[in-house]
């Protein structure tokens, strides 16, 4: 940016008023450079200018009230249900960590869960009378979740025979602990969902998000009303789960083909 300013401003950092941003911005524009590159460069040039105006290095801030650069809305990366299904399947039953894996990749899916979710959850968070469980979300919103039949067997098997093989002492509050009786990273999950993705082959992307996105899109592939999403996946606009409509092609086909005079 300084660089910039040398050569088509001929001004220094601190002399920049909010024109010379605007034009900045345009000239990224049109000279092809990506949204996305340059709202981190706008975002980057903000931060500098109140550091700037906190050091009373310049007497105004020219980057206030500079509006974002539209950024796409990048679809997800979706699995199938037969892919699904296959990394589910993929934890080795008879291995503990399998065994917990398993439970941790059938709750993430069956219930949506964010990734932090799953690894924070407290056991005191978990309804299994009411096939319920209680979430701690962004913000600290908190929602409540239903938990499917199968991943409540799954869940009662793993509390009375797995759990207690990681945590013998009880010392950890959290549902799923790590082999050494504490909370688990979202980075040590994360590789354990690529290794079992490996293990069946799924050549994708695929991370711990990669099941909440499926769980929405086939949720609403299946008929779910999009409201109902909405407040499963704890999303405070509507316009944010909105993103799963463009991914869920299946459903509109069939509608399309079932209803349309000429489907």
């Amino acid at each position: 940016f300084e660089r910039w300013l040398s050569d088509n401003e001929k001004i220094g950092l601190l002399s920049v008023q909010r024109h010379h941003l605007l034009s900045y911005l345009s000239y990224r524009l049109q000279h092809g450079y990506k949204s996305t590159s340059t709202a981190r460069t706008l975002s980057c040039l903000r931060r500098f200018f109140r550091y700037a105006r906190r050091e009373q290095l310049i007497a105004e801030d020219p980057s206030l009230n500079l509006d974002n650069p539209k950024l796409p809305r990048l679809l997800p990366s979706v699995l199938t249900e037969q892919q699904i299904e296959d990394l589910l399947a993929a934890p080795d039953a008879a291995d503990t960590l399998g065994q917990r894996d398993k439970v941790m990749l059938e709750l993430m899916y069956g219930s949506g869960l964010r990734v932090s979710e799953l690894v924070n959850v407290r056991i005191d968070q978990l309804g299994l009378a009411q096939g319920l469980i209680r979430l701690e979300g962004k913000g600290g919103k908190e929602r409540i979740v239903p938990v499917g039949e199968y991943t409540l067997e799954y869940l009662e098997s793993y509390l009375e025979h797995t759990r207690p093989l990681l945590d013998p002492g009880n010392a950890c509050s959290v549902l799923f602990p790590s082999q050494r009786a504490r909370p688990m990273t979202r980075q040590t999950f994360w590789h354990r969902v690529k290794k079992y993705a490996t293990v069946v082959g799924i050549s994708d992307k695929v991370s711990p998000h990669t099941l909440r996105h499926a769980f929405a899109t086939h949720l609403l592939n299946n008929g779910a009303d999009l409201r109902v999403v909405q407040l499963l996946l704890g999303h405070s606009n509507l316009s944010t789960t909105q993103i799963y409509t463009h991914v869920a092609q299946h459903r509109l086909k069939t509608i399309h083909e079932a209803f349309h005079p000429r489907g």
